[in-house]
């Protein structure tokens, strides 16, 4: 109960990291990103407006040029024209800071004005309100009324005025969904990557014994269903998995490859290890009650026995660090020490060990010498394995045959029982 509540514990503080080192810098990454949209989008409006005022400046002045070419700048009709624009009109006078439009762009502008001189002119100082330094910006062209020069100022008061109100609610609009991108985007980061945190969810509860319903991770790609050491073959399905989680989703397989081949391995030593142990274990009994029943009178049977004793001391030693080699699964393989010895003399003694620990079966053999190169210990593991099987799934009082013989330039050993058999 402890550990669990300690699990969930450790499970809320990994998810509250996730949320704040992923979805929040996310969420500010989309942020400033949204603010550097609006900013270019504000700044876009601009240049269009500029460009826009100095497009009708241009015309108008160019308009203006003409009526006052036909009647006088002065006249009715001009009077009413300007009445109408932003335009007000005065003698020459030489403009400050003006400037010509460089001929190779002066196509572009209408002709009567083209080539004529320009100026910005915009006067502020610190007691100015907003209105008055909006007043006070000027665009001024130089226009021809034969046989007199002239100044034309555009004003662009009432357009800048009504600009500005409407680029105010414009940034109030876009700071309002600022503000609330910041809510909604963490929502949404968080939807979005739900998938990489039930995988990491499944990756943590792979050391746990409880069952996971498929509903309860159906969001997850390839569903993870009672994972454990019963079922350590459950993969997650890269195929089905979103291309940005493939990598996170062939890690953790590779991972439970990792985490069931130990597993298998565990098993196979515990199974290697019941069977090499027990026999030499039995061995040793058995010598032992041969020695409380006649070593202390028969000095032959003392010696035998101790000689025995030792032999499968040494052998048990062997086995276990051959175990423990095979346990550690740094590889399949093993050191092999090869001798030549004789085959039926190795089948002789398993079977005198096999009819001094079990006394419950017939052992007849059927033993021809036969010389091998191999390695002598694993040869007997091997065939103390196959008599111990025989002898738990042969009947009472059935007989087990070991046979010894030479076929063909090759060694066969034998070991025939009476038992159930193999399917």
């Amino acid at each position: 109960m402890t550990n669990n509540h300690a699990a969930d514990n450790n499970h809320i503080r990994f998810s509250d990291r996730i949320r704040f080192s992923i979805v929040w810098k996310l969420n500010f990454k989309l942020f400033f990103r949204m603010l550097g949209v609006f900013l270019a989008l504000d700044l876009m409006l601009i240049l269009l407006l500029l460009a826009g005022l100095m497009v009708r400046a241009e015309q108008t002045a160019a308009t203006s040029a003409e009526i006052f070419n036909q009647t006088s700048p002065y006249s009715a009709e001009a009077e009413n024209w300007l009445a109408l624009t932003e335009y007000s009109i005065a003698p020459h006078a030489e403009l400050e800071g003006q400037f010509q439009i460089p001929k190779v762009l002066q196509k572009h502008f209408p002709p009567p004005t083209a080539g004529n001189p320009r100026s910005f002119q915009i006067s502020s100082s610190g007691d100015m309100s907003t209105q008055d330094f909006l007043e006070n910006i000027s665009y001024n062209i130089t226009v021809t009324a034969d046989p007199n020069l002239f100044v034309l100022s555009y004003h662009p008061q009432k357009t800048l005025q009504i600009f500005l109100l409407t680029l105010a609610v414009l940034l109030v609009i876009q700071l309002l969904m600022l503000l609330k991108n910041i809510s909604s985007g963490a929502q949404l980061i968080r939807h979005t990557l739900r998938p990489i945190q039930e995988l990491t969810e499944a990756a943590q509860n792979l050391s746990t014994d409880a069952a996971f319903s498929p509903e309860q991770l159906k969001a997850l790609a390839g569903k993870l269903d009672n994972i454990n050491a019963a079922k350590l073959d459950t993969r997650i399905s890269v195929g089905e998995t979103q291309s940005e989680l493939q990598s996170l989703a062939a890690a953790i397989n590779a991972m439970l490859d990792r985490i069931n081949e130990s597993y298998r391995s565990q098993v196979r030593f515990v199974s290697d290890a019941s069977h090499e142990l027990r026999t030499p274990i039995s061995v040793i009994q058995g010598y032992a009650n041969l020695l409380d029943r006649w070593g202390k009178k028969d000095e032959k049977a003392l010696q035998e026995s101790i000689d025995a004793i030792k032999d499968e001391t040494a052998n048990m030693k062997e086995m276990v660090e051959q175990l423990l080699f095979l346990a550690r699964g740094d590889n399949n393989t093993m050191a092999l020490n090869m001798e030549r010895f004789d085959l039926a003399s190795l089948a002789e003694e398993v079977l005198r060990e096999a009819q001094m620990i079990d006394s419950g079966h017939e052992y007849t053999d059927n033993l021809h010498a036969v010389l091998i190169d191999a390695d002598k210990s694993l040869i007997k593991q091997a065939l103390r394995i196959l008599v111990d099987n025989a002898v738990k799934y042969t009947p009472p009082s059935q007989g087990i045959t070991i046979s010894v013989s030479s076929t063909q330039g090759y060694a066969c050993l034998t070991v025939q029982d009476e038992g159930i058999g193999i399917a």
